[in-house]
C-alpha cells in the first residue's frame, strides 16, 4: 500500500471509493450522500484549504480520508476536520485505513495543525488515537444526531483544548444530512 496525498486525476476513482464503501455498509441512499459530499468537497473548497490522502494498491484507490478546515470564532487553534473517509470494502480489516490516518495525521502534525476532530464510529476511531469529545467543549458546526460519535485527537502531545463558539466548515460540509 502507498499514501499519496492529492486528488489530481484521480476524483472520479474517489468519489467512486465513498459511494461503492457506504452503500455496502449503510445503503444506497447513504452512498449517494457521502459520495455526493466528496465530490462537493474535491470540486469545492481552494486547494489550499483541503487535504486529501488516499491508499492505493497497484494504482487502484482503496482508502481515503480528506480533511478540511474548522474554524472557531477568534481561536488560533489550527483545527482540521476528518470528514468523510472511507476504505474499499474488500480492503477493510487489514490495516488500510489505519495506516492511512497515521500517515496523514502525522504529515498535519508536522504542518502544525493542532487538533483533529471527526464525526463517526468511535470503535473504528479509538485504534488511532481519537477519544470522545464533548459539544461543550468543543462545539460541531451542526447539531449532531449522535453525539457519542464526536471525536478529537490532540496532535501536540497534550490534552485537548477547549473551544467555544460556532466554528465554521467548509461549505459542502454545512448540511444537516451529513450531521
Amino acid at each position: 500500500m502507498k499514501v499519496i496525498e492529492g486528488c489530481a486525476g484521480r476524483e472520479e476513482a474517489i468519489v467512486s471509493l465513498f459511494r461503492d464503501t457506504f452503500t455496502t455498509s449503510e445503503g444506497a441512499e447513504e452512498g449517494a450522500v457521502v459520495s455526493g459530499l466528496a465530490q462537493d468537497l474535491l470540486e469545492g473548497p481552494p486547494a489550499s484549504d483541503i487535504r486529501v490522502f488516499r491508499a492505493e494498491e497497484e494504482g487502484r484507490v482503496i482508502g481515503v480520508a480528506i480533511f478540511t478546515p474548522l474554524v472557531y470564532p477568534g481561536q488560533a487553534t489550527r483545527v482540521m476536520l476528518l470528514s468523510p473517509m472511507a476504505v474499499a470494502p474488500d480492503r477493510q480489516g487489514r490495516g488500510v485505513g489505519q495506516g492511512l490516518l497515521r500517515h496523514a495525521l502525522g504529515a498535519l502534525r508536522a504542518e502544525g495543525v493542532a487538533v483533529v476532530l471527526t464525526y463517526g464510529d468511535p470503535g473504528y476511531y479509538r485504534r488511532v488515537g481519537f477519544a470522545p469529545v464533548a459539544a461543550a467543549s468543543m462545539p460541531p458546526p451542526r447539531p449532531l444526531s449522535a453525539p457519542e460519535g464526536w471525536l478529537g485527537q490532540s496532535l501536540t502531545g497534550g490534552t485537548l483544548p477547549a473551544l467555544s463558539g460556532v466554528p465554521t466548515c467548509a461549505a459542502a460540509l454545512d448540511r444537516a444530512d451529513v450531521w
